[in-house]
Parts: structure tokens; C-alpha cells; sequence
């Protein structure tokens, strides 16, 4: 049984706290399509009850593909429902927290558009990927834990200050417990052993 996939992408407008994201959406249709419905999901992550991280695949009742991107995504994005959630932590704030919810959307958005934008930029020349989420995280952490608005240039020249490329492989590797001694590491002296012997 094979299918066929598209990969397509959709900005989708008023969309509450989503508004502005640009979405990659994944089609997959099965082989009875229009007998069978697709199959879709976000490639790139969204922060959304309905939709889990891992298992992108979201159910999608009709067989009518210009519904999925004029109604079902719309939709889906405008009205999530929390009480069945495929993202428990996602549905949990929500419930908890409508505003909280919302902030944690748009921060999320900020932030990979933040990234994206670098990234297209070529700005991040050598750095690894590693100190872009680094820098991703912190932001975050200043947003949610701490409720500072984001301040891109301070993380930024942070992060190029201490995770340079050259910095970033500069520290010594640590010696494993599991690893070997070599001879002169496993020869022991009595003369090394501090004080004094019991009589």
C-alpha cells in the first residue's frame, strides 16, 4: 500500500495567535484518495493542542483538498480543542491559562522567525546550530520565566561573545571512568599519599 505526498506551504491569515506564521504542511494521500481522506500534519513545529510534535499526522475527515488549506486549517488554528488533546501540556495551559497560552504561541513565533531570518541571512557564519537553539532557549526563558520582552541584540551579542567557533571546540575532552589508564597514569607512588603513617 503506497501513498503519494505533497509538501506545501500556507501563511495563514487571521488565525488568532497564529497570525503572521508560515506553515509547511505535509498531504499524504493514500492511494484510494478521494475515497479515503488525506492525511496532513505541520512539518515545522507548531505549539497547538490538536497537533503532537512527534506524530505529526493530523485526522482530516473530508477527501477535498481546498477545504484543508480554506477550512480545515483555518479552523483548526482559530478553535483548538483542549479537551482532546494530542499536546497534554499545550491543552493543560490552555485550559489553565487562555492568555498564558497565547503568549507562549506568539513568543514560539517570534522566536523561529527570529532564527529563520538569521539563518537565511547567513549571520550565524560557523556557528553551530547548537548556539542558535542556545540562543532560541534563552530568549525563551526570559519571555516565559521572567516575563522580560525578548531583547534579540543582548542574546545575540551573548551568544557570538562566548560560543565563538573557535571557543566552541576549545575545551579539553574529558577522560572517560571507562577508558583505559595508560601506564603512567595507572603507576601509583607511596611518596604521593599526604600524611603522616600510624605507628
Amino acid at each position: 500500500m503506497s501513498s503519494s505526498l505533497l509538501t506545501m506551504y500556507s501563511q495563514l491569515n487571521e488565525v488568532g495567535p497564529y497570525l503572521g506564521g508560515v506553515w509547511k504542511v505535509r498531504v499524504e494521500l493514500p492511494d484510494a484518495y478521494p475515497y479515503k481522506s488525506p492525511s496532513i500534519g505541520f512539518i515545522n513545529k507548531i505549539y497547538h493542542p490538536n497537533v503532537d510534535e512527534i506524530v505529526y499526522c493530523v485526522d482530516y475527515g473530508n477527501s477535498d483538498l481546498v477545504n484543508v488549506f480554506e477550512v480545515f486549517l483555518p479552523q483548526l488554528l482559530l478553535y483548538p480543542n483542549p479537551s482532546d488533546p494530542l499536546n497534554g501540556e499545550a491543552a493543560a495551559l490552555m485550559m489553565r491559562d487562555r492568555s498564558a497560552y497565547e503568549q507562549r504561541v506568539k513568543v514560539l513565533l517570534e522566536v523561529r522567525k527570529y532564527l529563520n531570518k538569521r539563518m537565511a541571512l547567513n549571520h550565524y557564519n560557523g556557528i553551530p546550530r547548537k548556539v542558535m537553539e542556545c540562543l532560541a532557549l534563552v530568549i525563551l526563558l526570559d519571555v516565559l520565566l521572567l516575563g522580560k520582552h525578548c531583547n534579540w541584540v543582548e542574546h545575540e551579542e551573548y551568544c557570538l561573545k562566548y560560543a565563538k567557533p573557535e571557543d566552541v571546540g576549545a575545551a579539553p575532552e574529558e577522560k572517560s571512568s571507562d577508558d583505559e589508564l595508560s601506564e603512567e597514569e595507572y603507576d601509583s607512588s607511596d611518596e604521593a599519599i599526604v600524611g603522616k603513617v600510624d605507628p
